[in-house]
């Protein structure tokens, strides 16, 4: 083990921050077209709108499991490339690899059905994301100190909508600009919408390539070596019993936020094309249909544009109002743009919901975290960080399991019901956030 050295950590510039969290703009980029496009592409496949959350249930899993152990090792590892780049190098050439495969399950038609190859293909593309995203959080609580970590935050929740807009936006773009047909047998998957994947791939690997090469990591220059104390899973559930209040608090708000956000990105899709284009929920392969797919891609891109310009904003308000306060304010936004899309029949007023739900977005990849990262101890960061997965991936899984079941058997297989309750979620959790104990920021203020 490398010998403790507690020194302070330097200032750095604007460009350096922006240099280490640029990865995220890849991560992103390939998340949003995973997030806009996946529950479209398996009712291409042939999946009923009830059961698309069970097929969305991989991803979570495999974020619960995987994020920890990912956490834990790289708090320990140390290499040629340092101590978080390898892990979000490694997920960078899984996930592009499986974004390659998305849109082409059916090529491993001789192995397993279809639809069943797409529900793997999109475990493995999810669970490459979560490979890659938390040590890059990790990267940031590690090289910044304190007086600039809601900054750090913010530049890479502002790289994250930059990212998520161009990767949402993309298969309308190629298939107006390119002309390419709506138009296809039941089962096919439109050209745009795989190219569009292609080039997300491409971005992705590239975007972390650019962190991987510009950013350096010095061995336990800036906080403490990790504990030798314990091994493994022992390791990680002793911590995770032993977690600091704070988190705890952040637990339930991040519950009621990640079970709305679950909620919108696996129903939207069939939500908006039967409530507000007048879609028969049995229809995945009209023009209509397609039309709707890339208008709910691009309204993701929307709200993520609208998180992108609300995260530099950010760091004023947390200084101006705390960062719970912003939080909670944030949530709100995002519950009631949510709601409203019930009331709404004209596709293009859909925007307006979307200024909400991005308000939301930039405070619950920036907030949390900022204010999580100062009641973590700095040995751990990693495993902590992993370990605070648990209560993103949580809330998919029960939403996964119930989803689908609420939206037939409740909700009548009406989907916009589901985008109703994923409203009343964010304003619980915008609620809980007033509760949440920052005693990092009550020192600043």
């Amino acid at each position: 083990m490398q010998p403790t050295v507690a020194l302070s950590k330097p200032r750095l510039s604007f460009w350096q921050i922006w240099n280490m969290s640029f990865g995220f703009f890849g991560i992103q980029f390939g998340f949003a077209l995973q997030n806009g496009n996946a529950s479209r592409i398996l009712g291409i496949f042939g999946a009923d709108v009830e059961h698309l959350s069970w097929f969305w249930l991989a991803a979570p899993l495999t974020g619960m499991i995987v994020q920890p152990i990912i956490g834990y090792y790289s708090d320990r590892t140390w290499t040629r490339l340092g101590r978080r780049r390898p892990y979000f190098l490694a997920g960078a050439l899984a996930a592009s690899i499986a974004m390659l495969f998305m849109p082409n399950a059916d090529v491993l038609v001789h192995a397993l059905p279809t639809l069943y190859a797409a529900a793997g293909i999109l475990m493995i593309m999810d669970a490459s994301f979560n490979v890659a995203m938390e040590p890059f959080r990790a990267l940031v609580a590690d090289l910044l100190p304190s007086d600039q970590r809601t900054l750090g935050f913010s530049i890479q929740t502002c790289l994250i909508g930059i990212g998520a807009v161009i990767g949402s936006f993309l298969p309308s773009i190629l298939s107006s600009f390119l002309g390419f047909d709506e138009a296809l047998p039941k089962g096919e998957v439109p050209f745009y919408l795989s190219l569009s994947f292609y080039i997300g791939g491409a971005v992705f690997l590239s975007a972390i390539l650019w962190t991987v090469f510009t950013t350096r990591e010095s061995p336990y220059q800036h906080h403490d070596a990790a504990e030798g104390q314990g091994h493994g899973l022992r390791q990680i559930a002793d911590d995770f019993a032993a977690m600091p209040r704070t988190m705890r608090q952040l637990g339930l708000v991040q519950f009621f936020s990640w079970f709305a956000l679950f909620s919108m990105w696996v129903f939207s899709t069939p939500a908006i094309a039967t409530h507000v284009y007048g879609l028969a929920a049995s229809d995945t392969s009209s023009v209509a249909y397609q039309r709707a797919g890339n208008w709910v891609s691009s309204l993701f891109g929307i709200y993520n544009g609208v998180s992108a310009v609300y995260a530099l904003l950010l760091p004023y308000l947390a200084f101006k109002l705390g960062r719970r306060t912003t939080h909670a304010v944030s949530l709100t936004a995002g519950g009631l743009g949510l709601i409203s899309i019930y009331f709404i029949h004209d596709p293009a007023w859909l925007v307006i919901s979307m200024v909400g739900v991005g308000i939301a977005w930039a405070s619950i990849l920036a907030m949390p975290y900022a204010i999580l990262g100062g009641a973590l101890p700095a040995h751990k960061m990693g495993l902590y960080m992993g370990i605070f997965n648990f209560f993103i991936t949580l809330p998919q899984i029960v939403n996964g399991i119930i989803g689908g079941p609420v939206v037939k058997y409740l909700y009548g297989s009406q989907a916009i019901y589901a985008l109703v309750t994923a409203g009343v979620f964010m304003l619980l959790g915008a609620v809980s956030a007033r509760f949440i104990d920052d005693s990092e920021d009550r020192a600043k203020r």
